[in-house]
């Protein structure tokens, strides 16, 4: 395998293997956050945290996520070199531009803080974290055989598959999710590994955890299809918008934070504890914004609330995860989109079946759609999320409802975001995955590799290469190509000299890139990925 890599038979049991320890992952992380809820908070039930939370003495309520956010800090400005949690994006990034593979140092530290936020009152999701523990098991696989960028991105399928089925108990949406959100593309030789992984993990998840579903609805939806679906169409369009002002919230919440850490210099390690004390001045009033949110979650597809309680849950918790994740603490915004939609879903149900009532169905049914609705605009995955949805819930009657509410919110919200949150990360970081492989492949080439060197017989005359280097016209040997690429455009140069550059010295000479080199090489790596997303 080290020298050709694995074959079919051998890459399956990979799968396998890698999927039964993604999925071993993902349950004792959930196992890891209940120990630490039990002991910060001292609840014997973590599912519902936010109830037991109301007994407690305000004092503790307030100090416990400063604390954590304190140790947060610690960890992260200790092993991470900006501070901040690798999480979906991340793994992302690694599938597109690094063969599939995600740093070990900064996803260890991430998981670390993720887990002290999660269990100590951070208000953010597990998934996040959860999916890039998985992606460093891949690349442990990856490095020990030698993978190339296909297998390692197929690898990191498999891993992601299994982990976000063994979170939720999802196992259809799980394999969905590695495909749409992680790997970008749905080609048939990725689907039978990631299945297997994906079926793995759910199996352990089920052995550790047992095999029910993370919502449980008690009551039976109706729905009146033809006269009520124009209601959820509507329902699609405000969960856009919701979704919208969740993801610029985590947005405009890191963009403060980050000028008032440089204003006031604040050393970066007390970033999350400042965080953390916002959010326990919230708890001590509202205890609904703790942890992942589900009890709150479950009252709102049971109806459990009131209109005013459902509007004022659903913005507290915006603002609980934006100052969360902007205050750089740990976790991930997946469950915390779907709380903010079953709240969404529900406070609009109301109001539809208040309005008319003798042509709607539940208003529940409204949560259960506002639930899929934001969290697929924010995951920009209408397909995964949909099926998460109906395997949290097990309610698989009402999929025509969810389906148009999905639909229209991912419409619009990716209108207004770019295309998702994720990728809307990686744009702000300058990574442009979400304009295709077209434009950031040419960011994995770097001018030194694709250059012809000096000594080459088809090099260019150094005079030449000279005369451009005093005008100005060079590129850095470890410059990509699409930071190359424009010079070529502007000057119309059939080469530009690289060099090497050193403090206080002039440039080195080093070679020549060439535009048909840089062209030719780029058309390989097009046609390449092409047939990988195609086979």
């Amino acid at each position: 395998m080290k020298l050709r890599g694995p074959g079919q038979v051998q890459f399956w049991f990979i799968a396998l293997v890698l999927g039964i320890a993604a999925g071993g992952a993902a349950v004792l992380f959930r196992l890891g956050i209940d120990l630490i809820q039990r002991l910060a908070y001292g609840t014997t039930d973590p599912n519902r945290l936010h109830s037991f939370v109301t007994g407690l003495h305000w004092s503790q309520v307030l100090v416990v996520p400063i604390l954590g956010g304190l140790v947060v800090g610690l960890i992260l400005n200790r092993f991470v070199s900006d501070s901040r949690v690798r999480s979906v994006a991340d793994v992302i990034e690694g599938a597109a531009l690094r063969d599939g593979r995600v740093s070990f140092r900064e996803g260890l530290a991430s998981a670390a803080a993720s887990l002290l936020t999660l269990g100590t009152g951070g208000s953010s999701g597990r998934e996040g974290p959860v999916v890039h523990i998985a992606a460093m098991l891949s690349t442990w696989i990856c490095v020990r055989i030698r993978a190339d960028g296909v297998t390692g991105r197929d690898l990191l399928g498999c891993a992601v598959a299994a982990a976000v089925s063994a979170s939720f108990n999802a196992p259809i949406a799980g394999a969905l999710f590695a495909l749409e959100v992680v790997l970008r593309h749905f080609a048939v030789h990725a689907f039978a590994p990631i299945v297997i992984a994906s079926v793995a993990g759910t199996v352990v998840s089920r052995l550790a955890l047992g095999d029910v579903t993370e919502f449980v609805i008690d009551r039976e939806n109706a729905l009146a299809f033809y006269v009520e679906l124009p209601a959820f169409l509507i329902l699609g369009l405000i969960c856009g918008l919701i979704a919208v002002v969740l993801m610029r919230s985590i947005f405009w919440a890191d963009n403060l934070g980050s000028r008032l850490q440089y204003r006031f210099r604040i050393p970066a390690f007390l970033r999350p504890a400042g965080a953390g004390a916002l959010l326990g001045l919230m708890a001590i009033w509202f205890p609904h914004i703790i942890g992942v949110g589900y009890e709150t979650t479950v009252t709102a597809l049971t109806g459990g609330l009131l209109l005013h309680e459902a509007l004022i849950f659903a913005v507290l918790k915006i603002a609980a995860v934006a100052i969360t994740i902007g205050g750089r603490m740990g976790g991930g915004v997946f469950s915390p989109s779907l709380m903010v939609g079953a709240l969404t879903g529900l406070a609009f149900g109301i109001i539809a079946t208040g309005l008319f009532p003798t042509v709607s169905g539940e208003g529940t049914l409204y949560a259960l759609a506002g639930m899929g609705a934001v969290a697929a605009a924010v995951m920009g995955a209408p397909i995964s999320t949909t099926l998460i949805v109906f395997e949290l819930t097990g309610d698989w009657q009402t999929g025509l409802a969810v389906m148009v509410a999905v639909s229209m919110s991912t419409a619009l919200a990716s209108r207004l975001v770019e295309h998702s949150y994720f990728l809307h990360q990686l744009e702000r970081r300058g990574v442009h995955l979400a304009a295709g492989p077209q434009v950031y492949l040419l960011g994995t080439f770097v001018a030194g590799n694709v250059m012809r060197p000096m000594s080459d017989p088809r090099a260019a005359a150094e005079k030449v290469c000279r005369d451009m280097i005093a005008a100005g016209i060079f590129v850095d040997a470890k410059a990509t190509l699409d930071q190359a690429m424009p010079i070529f455009e502007r000057g119309a140069h059939p080469f530009i000299p690289v060099v090497v550059t050193q403090k206080g010295e002039p440039p080195a000479l080093q070679g020549a890139l060439f535009q048909v080199d840089a062209l030719r090489a780029f058309n390989r790596a097009l046609s390449a990925r092409a047939a990988e997303e195609h086979s």
